[in-house]
């Protein structure tokens, strides 16, 4: 049995979570959650203690796979509507600026023309500064999504390092052209 499928989900106070059919729906001060729950499973609330539970009824490879992908999208889905997720982003560059402008995430990182990226509804995008860039959301995977396709637009380069990177990630640098004799 998947070692993270049998483990019981904890649901904390102030979260509702409700079964309807093969739709898994997670409700919370943060907002609320959907997920379609694949057949081969089943999820349900165990009514003694108050705990989510996933269970598969066959023993091959796709139930076994999806046993504990649903029960860890559960747990974020749970974690997500209670505390949240959040990602930190930092701009390292002579000139490189970030800003929001209405609903719009403006990147000034060395092309000739300033990146514009939308930024998806369930999503709050906030810069603290010119040089930082937060991203928070209740879904797990769309906080990380974005925060990748930020990170995407210009990587940290291994030479001066200067890029978007997550903040705390250790770049790797390469040493320049040796001087020769």
């Amino acid at each position: 049995m998947s070692r993270i499928g049998k483990a019981p989900v904890e649901i904390p106070k102030g979260v509702k979570v409700a079964v309807d059919g093969a739709t898994l729906k997670v409700e919370g001060p943060l907002g609320k959650l959907e997920h379609k729950v694949h057949p081969a499973v089943k999820v349900g609330v165990d009514p003694a203690d108050g705990h989510l539970k996933v269970t598969r009824s066959a023993d091959d490879r796709t139930s076994r796979a999806v046993h504990g992908l649903t029960r860890a999208l559960a747990a974020n889905m749970v974690e997500g509507v209670s505390k949240g997720y959040e990602k930190k982003l930092e701009i390292v560059g002579v000139g490189y600026i970030a800003a929001i402008q209405k609903n719009t995430l403006q990147l000034r990182v060395g092309f000739a023309n300033e990146l514009q990226l939308p930024i998806p509804s369930g999503l709050t995008v906030t810069c603290p500064d010119q040089t930082h860039i937060v991203v928070k959301g209740i879904d797990k995977h769309l906080v990380g999504q974005f925060a990748a396709e930020v990170r995407a637009r210009r990587k940290p380069e291994p030479y001066k390092g200067k890029g978007i990177r997550y903040e705390g990630e250790q770049v790797r640098r390469k040493a320049g052209k040796a001087v020769t004799k």
